[in-house]
């Protein structure tokens, strides 16, 4: 096992707590905000689960994973812009709890939590269709294209997992103002759509070619 890689994973997951705890229950007040450890578990246990798993099967994709830092000044845009929009969505909806805003009714956290769920189904499949995913964007040195299983129905499966998982966030929290603040994320995503794919272009071999082949970026018949 690499002892520093352990270390460096265990870190970044007690701070991703840590702030993810802060940012829900600071603004809430309380701790008896249920809601907001409903989505703490669906979040961070499968999370704790992937981690050992690819830690034991797959540390170099770990690695990646946790290498979050962009040197692209217009994917640190758009880093800063998802940070803003998980403040401001977290800090509204606890803020709901503890103001008493309009909150959705307990049916919809559970479909909420269902999305969520299959979000990571999503997120697990991707990654193991493409061991080269990583948190920045980047080629690596033998990678190539993967254009079967969620590759062969739209370009980026890992944004479109993504994207059901954060607009499903604010639903399991119960908080309509959250959500709306998290509808920012379609657009952010986009910006950072278009400038992988001109990466991609010009430096993966046959992605020209794929794009031809899939004509969707994140969701299929519509974009």
């Amino acid at each position: 096992m690499n002892i520093k890689l352990f270390f460096e994973a265990v870190l970044k997951f007690l701070l991703g707590v840590v702030l993810v705890g802060v940012l829900i229950f600071a603004p809430a007040g309380s701790f008896g905000y249920t809601r907001g450890w409903l989505l703490m578990g669906i979040l961070f246990i499968p999370m704790l689960l992937g981690g050992i798993v690819m830690m034991v099967k797959n540390p170099k994709l770990l690695k990646s994973r946790l290498d979050a830092k962009e040197k692209a000044r217009e994917q640190d845009t758009v880093i800063k812009l998802s940070g803003l929009m998980f403040i401001c969505g977290f800090a509204l909806a606890g803020l709901g709890f503890r103001f008493g805003f309009y909150t959705l009714p307990k049916w919809a956290s559970i479909v909420g939590v269902a999305l969520f769920l299959l979000s990571y189904v999503m997120f697990a499949e991707v990654l193991r269709e493409n061991t080269y995913l990583s948190r920045t964007i980047k080629v690596e040195e033998g990678q190539s294209v993967v254009d079967t299983g969620m590759y062969g129905v739209v370009r980026h499966p890992m944004y479109s997992a993504t994207l059901l998982l954060f607009l499903s966030m604010p639903i399991v929290l119960g908080s309509l103002y959250s959500f709306i603040i998290f509808l920012a994320y379609p657009f952010i995503i986009a910006k950072r759509i278009k400038h992988e794919e001109e990466l991609l272009e010009a430096e993966l071999v046959g992605y020209k070619e794929y794009k031809q082949k899939v004509k969707y970026r994140l969701i299929p018949f519509i974009w």
